[in-house]
C-alpha cells in the first residue's frame, strides 16, 4: 500500500467492511480494506483505507450511508 493511504474506520464485521469498501468504490473512491482477523476464531479488526485524499468524501459517504442499513 502507498504511503499516502489511511485508515478511517475499523470493523469487526467482515460483511460490513466489504459493503464500505463497494460503496466507496462506487462513488470513485479507491478503498482497501486489510482483514486482520484471526482465520480461525475470527476475532480482531478489518481496517478499512483511502487514500490521503479521499478521506473527507469518504467520511461524509460512510455517516450518509450509516442510516441506510445497519453499519
Amino acid at each position: 500500500m502507498e504511503n499516502d493511504w489511511k485508515q478511517i474506520k475499523t470493523y469487526t464485521n467482515a460483511i460490513q467492511a466489504e459493503i464500505v469498501k463497494q460503496m466507496l468504490e462506487e462513488n470513485g473512491i479507491p478503498a482497501v480494506a486489510l482483514n486482520k482477523q484471526d482465520s480461525s476464531y475470527l476475532f480482531g479488526k478489518i481496517e478499512l483505507y483511502v487514500s490521503e485524499g479521499s478521506i473527507e468524501a469518504a467520511e461524509r459517504l460512510i455517516e450518509e450511508s450509516e442510516g441506510d442499513f445497519s453499519l
